[in-house]
């Protein structure tokens, strides 16, 4: 079982998503990452700024797996719609 550690910068992108219920549901989603490797929806990465990805809903949160898990960076997906083209 791992620990789970949060950079400043992925605190601060929690922070700045939309509505509580979201945030909670990310934060509730990272924090299951302390089962790393069995955990849902992870990704490993390759060509990538980061390691590893986890897909919560219309968001990414990327990490790393070292002594601990690193929470480095949350990311908004756009999806494609009607409009795109």
């Amino acid at each position: 079982m791992y620990r789970v550690k949060w950079e400043n910068k992925a605190v601060k992108q929690l922070a700045k998503v939309g509505n509580k219920e979201t945030r909670d549901t990310l934060y509730e989603a990272a924090g299951r990452l302390a089962d790393f490797p069995d955990v849902k929806h992870v990704k490993k990465l390759t060509n990538h700024n980061y390691p590893y990805r986890l897909r919560v809903g219309g968001y990414r949160i990327f990490f790393s797996n070292d002594d601990a898990i690193r929470i480095i960076h949350i990311e908004e997906v756009k999806k494609r719609d009607d409009r795109t083209y």
